[in-house]
Order: structure tokens, then sequence, then C-alpha cells
């Protein structure tokens, strides 16, 4: 069984070097960062940070560049134009920050379409990138279209908490359920992410409700699991990333221990 890769955003709370080297310490495998905020400045740092904890320790830190897409702020949270080309002007000017640190994976925000990773794929190429594509599935079109978006990209995202507002939000369990059954049929890497550990936002412990989260997504045949605002924005990103890997490894000890009783 491939192991399940933690993946963390890094943000105010974990932009210091030591504190991104005790994450990797405690589990983190794959770096985010969340090109909704800050500056192509602050986030070079952070690209020079993990690229440097990852050579102290001898192990590569993929590293994701979230674009934003056609995401509108409203006050603390945020929505998107349904007008706008998938494919923004901020995101054209972003595709300069990955000419210029080449991060291993691009993720591309609100896909409607396959033809939207087409596009991505199509300026990626013409900077002489070879960079691997995520497509986020957060709109309805993109949940209708999925296994053509699925054939094009390179892995899937399942951003729950703008496909909570795309979808009945009842419904977002069981769409979450047939994305990662139709990834796992093509053979694709599928990331489950979004308020996967909000308890640990603010404490410093995990709710129960939490902990089956992330042990349920795992058992549905998840790739990697996502921290976002836990390690950008919280309290203790340390400590979340901990809890992340301990209850990823604890569903993983489950799915072996079961699939053996079967044979």
């Amino acid at each position: 069984m491939e192991p399940i890769q933690i993946i963390a955003t890094i943000g105010p709370s974990s932009k210091n070097r030591e504190t991104i080297a005790s994450m990797v310490a405690v589990g983190m495998s794959v770096a985010r960062l969340n090109f909704s905020w800050g500056t192509h400045e602050e986030h070079a740092q952070f690209v020079d940070d993990v690229r440097a904890v990852a050579k102290e320790g001898g192990i590569v830190i993929p590293i994701i560049q979230d674009l934003s897409g056609p995401r509108v702020q409203e006050g603390s949270g945020h929505t998107f134009d349904p007008a706008s080309s998938v494919i923004t002007a901020k995101d054209l000017h972003d595709l300069e920050f990955t000419v210029a640190k080449k991060p291993e994976y691009v993720a591309l925000s609100f896909v409607r379409t396959p033809q939207d990773v087409v596009e991505l794929r199509e300026l990626l190429n013409a900077r002489g990138l070879s960079t691997k594509i995520i497509a986020k599935i957060e709109r309805v079109e993109a949940v209708e279209a999925l296994e053509e978006i699925i054939a094009v990209s390179d892995a899937i995202m399942i951003a729950r908490g703008d496909l909570g507002e795309a979808l009945p939000f009842e419904t977002v369990p069981f769409a979450k359920k047939d994305i990662l059954k139709k990834c796992a049929e093509k053979g694709k890497a599928v990331i489950v992410a979004t308020e996967m550990l909000t308890s640990m936002i603010e404490g410093d412990h995990a709710s129960r409700a939490d902990v089956t989260d992330i042990s349920q997504a795992v058992i549905d045949g998840a790739s990697a699991t996502m921290l976002s605002n836990e390690t950008a924005s919280g309290e203790h990103p340390v400590e979340a990333v901990g809890v992340m890997k301990r209850v990823v490894e604890e569903a993983r000890g489950y799915i072996e221990v079961h699939s053996a009783h079967r044979l």
C-alpha cells in the first residue's frame, strides 16, 4: 500500500524554517502555497525554506502552487465568479512565479471542464515547464465532467469547502466517495482537502469528529490529506501535522489488517 501523503499549507503560522522543519519531522511530506494570499516574495521565501529543510534531511518535499482562480473575497469568506474565465489575469501573473521557482505541482481552482486543464497545460508548456497539474473539484460542472477532467489531469483535489457551496452540503460526503472511486479506477492520485482538522486551528487537540473524517478519507481511498488554515494560520501547526500523521497511519493499519483477513 502506497504511503498517504500529508500536505500542509505554509502561511503566517508556519513561515519560519524551524517550524517547517518541525512539521516535516512529524509527518509533512508535501507543502502547499495558497496564492489567494501573500506576495510572490513571501511565497518565494517559503519555497526556499522548504527546499532547504528537504536538502538538510536528504529528502524530497514536493511543492504545490495553488492558483486563486476566479475567487471573490467576501469578508472572511469567498465565492467565485461563474462568469469569469477559470484561468484569470492574476493566475497568468502567478505563472511567472511558476517559471521562477518551478514548484512540482500547480493546482487549478474552480475547474469547469477538461479544456481548462488543457489550457493550463498549454500555458505551462509554452513556458518550458513540465509542472504537473492538480484539478480542483469544487463546482457542479466539474462533477458532471469528472471522468474527462481526471483523464487530462495528473491528480485531483476534492476541495470540499467550495464543493459544499456548489452542492447541497448533505451530498458532499457521497460526492467525495464517488470522486475517490473514479480516481482509483483511473489510477490517479486524489487529495481530500478542507476542514479536516478545524478543531486544531485554535485548539491543541483534535475533535473525535475530525479524527473520524480523516480516517474515513483514508479508508475511502485518499492518496493524500491536506491541512489548510490548520497550518497556515492556526495556533498549532506542528501539532496539527502530527495528529494528521497519527490518524492516517492508524487508518492505513486498519486497512492492511482487514485486507489480510479477507484473503
